[in-house]
């Protein structure tokens, strides 16, 4: 008795700080380099995806939350004419941890589907990555991309021409911002490698059954937010996801999308952030504009 109740104190002790955990920002950055970014990355994209310079605008928003007495000042990136975003099919992208340099080469894939440009591509950092000021919390991913979202319909955009993207802990905001819009209801949701829940994510990681309150003050939940998604929903997972187990997570999410359509696609050989790579930058391009364009 006594040796069990020492390693469920030992495991509990490694989570006690999930807080932090699932809101970790990654490692900092003291400029933002986009295509310049020497640092680490999922994966390189050749020559043929790279967009002219002048099209990567790189600024700041005002971002403030519910119940928050003031604004907190984060920064964004937009990949595309900002000219045309009154004209042009937006893809908002939520990204998991780390920045915005981080994820360059894939907003910078997101804007070569269906060929050159043909899609403007909206990314933040939170609060508290990359250069963005403040602290991570749950509310803050909402605002911050109600924040981004806002700057779009104020150049033009509306609803019928946006589309939300999330990946990993991305999916959070992305799911609740499709099921609670704020400022536009987006005309689809996407999520990549979603997590299930915050319960979830402290069973796989103890083994304990435990519920997620023990560990965690937060209340992400993708699998309860994704009821009130009507929008169609596009799904990919890799199957040999080893961070967020595809059966625990992911098919949970999409098993609980009770909307107009969705479509699934389990990525044989894909880990958590490979699916891209894995599936074939092309094979994925061209299901996204597929779904995309229906």
């Amino acid at each position: 008795m006594r040796i069990s109740l020492i390693f469920v104190l030992v495991a509990l002790s490694g989570c006690m700080n999930l807080d932090a955990n699932l809101l970790d920002p990654g490692d900092k950055i003291t400029s933002y380099q986009m295509a310049a970014y020497t640092g680490d990355v999922d994966f390189h994209l050749d020559s043929s995806y790279a967009l002219p310079m002048t099209d990567v605008h790189v600024f700041t928003l005002q971002s403030q939350g519910v119940g928050e007495t003031s604004p907190t000042t984060i920064y964004a990136a937009y990949l595309g004419d900002t000219s045309r975003i009154s004209k042009d099919t937006v893809i908002v992208y939520c990204h998991g941890h780390h920045h915005m340099d981080f994820y360059y080469p894939r907003a910078q894939l997101l804007a070569n589907v269906g060929g050159k440009e043909r899609y403007g591509v909206m990314m933040l950092d939170y609060r508290g990555f990359g250069l963005s000021s403040g602290t991570p919390t749950e509310e803050g991913l909402y605002a911050d991309v109600d924040a981004a979202v806002s700057w779009l319909k104020s150049r033009g955009l509306t609803g019928d021409r946006f589309v939300l993207y999330g990946f990993s802990l991305g999916c959070a905001p992305a799911t609740y911002t499709a099921a609670n819009p704020r400022t536009l209801r987006a005309q689809k949701l996407i999520l990549e490698s979603p997590f299930a829940s915050t319960t979830s994510i402290t069973d796989d990681a103890t083994h304990l059954n435990l519920p997620a309150s023990a560990v965690t003050t937060l209340k992400l939940d993708n699998a309860q937010q994704i009821k009130s998604v009507t929008q169609p929903f596009f799904w990919m997972h890799g199957i040999d996801d080893s961070f967020l187990n595809i059966n625990t997570n992911g098919e949970v999410v999409y098993r609980n999308y009770h909307g107009s359509y969705k479509e699934a696609h389990r990525i044989p050989g894909a880990d958590h952030s490979t699916v891209p790579q894995t599936w074939g930058f092309q094979n994925y391009s061209t299901a996204l504009l597929q779904f995309i364009t229906r």
